[in-house]
């Protein structure tokens, strides 16, 4: 949303009042640092192993004070969170307008990713105005009756923000410690994966690692004490494989754009990478992300150990193959998503 904010202020035409939940507070400080935005307010509802219970009431009881402070004309959210999915119900119950910036994405599988599949489904519903980044998000909204005249296909700002982070010039002691070696970018941690999935993954991971001498893993690592756990357990003492702490959004960028293949179960970074020209094999058996196996630039191999293992070497060995997936088009945006969203907004209101 960064750059978003940015290009609203710079217009000098609203009253830009930025709310953060404080969800991810660790990951949430280096980006707001980066773009320069400082939040209005800051809800702070971050504990020690909370849950989604807690997550969802602890926002909905201090957005409630925002929004009678504020008494905002359009509320923004970002796709599929739970910080998204009740600041737009709280906006449902004040009966405040929502602009939902990456609608339309879907799996299908209320369960797979979970929650967001259902958070971003249910804020589709809330949303008035539903800024999406393709056709085929597009597509999905009308297929489930959602007005014409809400629908605005805007490719998504997330490509905006690399315009901002990627450094020719750009140097990190993890880079280093690759050296010539082809650098595996990882990340895991969605919740539906944690467990045996998730020990597939890093099995597999670790296999191709015995086989390959020439490639360096490095997975900047979620917070979550599950996810660290098992990464401890499968990883322990592989001087192939780095886990790290979480990296800021200009490391992680820069990461993605110096790194050979990409594999991760996450969402944003399948665009990301798209638009990076990075082959991304997606550990999870659903993607709201077709455009990109359409396009090419992702393969979906899901979650059992010899799927990944045999794509990933796959890839690694077939520079054929490589070559396609890395030349794919970027179906996720030209780069200037917040330019188009707020010529939309100023129409609007």
């Amino acid at each position: 949303m960064c750059p978003l904010v940015l290009e609203l202020k710079r217009r000098n035409k609203y009253k830009v009042i930025v709310c953060v939940t404080g969800q991810h507070k660790e990951m949430l400080q280096p980006v707001l640092d980066i773009f320069n935005v400082k939040p209005d307010y800051d809800l702070h509802i971050m504990r020690e192993e909370q849950s989604l219970f807690d997550i969802t009431n602890n926002i909905m009881l201090k957005m409630e004070a925002v929004l009678k402070e504020c008494e905002p004309d359009l509320v923004l959210v970002h796709g599929d969170t739970s910080t998204s999915f009740a600041a737009a119900l709280s906006c449902y119950y004040k009966k405040i307008e929502v602009g939902h910036v990456e609608a339309g994405l879907r799996t299908y599988d209320i369960y797979s990713p979970y929650p967001e599949e259902f958070n971003r489904q249910a804020v589709d519903i809330i949303a008035k105005y539903k800024f999406v980044p393709t056709e085929l998000t597009r597509n999905n909204l009308l297929n489930e009756g959602k007005a014409k005249g809400s629908i605005f296909v805007t490719g998504n700002t997330v490509i905006d923000a690399l315009k901002t982070t990627i450094r020719v010039d750009y140097s990190h002691k993890e880079l280093e410690w690759v050296g010539n070696s082809r650098l595996i970018l990882i990340t895991a941690h969605r919740r539906e994966n944690i467990g045996n999935p998730m020990r597939n993954m890093f099995r597999a991971i670790r296999r191709v690692c015995k086989e390959f001498q020439d490639i360096k893993v490095i997975y900047p690592i979620h917070m979550n004490p599950a996810v660290r756990s098992i990464a401890q357990e499968i990883f322990v003492q592989d001087d192939q494989i780095h886990i790290i702490e979480p990296l800021n959004v200009l490391d992680f960028h820069n990461f993605m754009s110096k790194s050979y293949i990409i594999l991760t179960d996450s969402g944003g970074i399948q665009e990301e990478a798209s638009a990076l020209s990075k082959p991304v094999l997606v550990m999870r058996g659903t993607t709201e992300r077709p455009e990109g196996i359409s396009a090419g630039t992702l393969r979906l191999v899901g979650t059992e150990e010899n799927s990944i293992y045999s794509n990933f070497k796959q890839l690694l060995l077939d520079s054929t193959e490589y070559l396609r997936m890395s030349q794919a088009r970027n179906p996720y945006g030209d780069g200037h998503a917040s330019e188009k969203i707020a010529d939309i907004i100023e129409n609007i209101l």
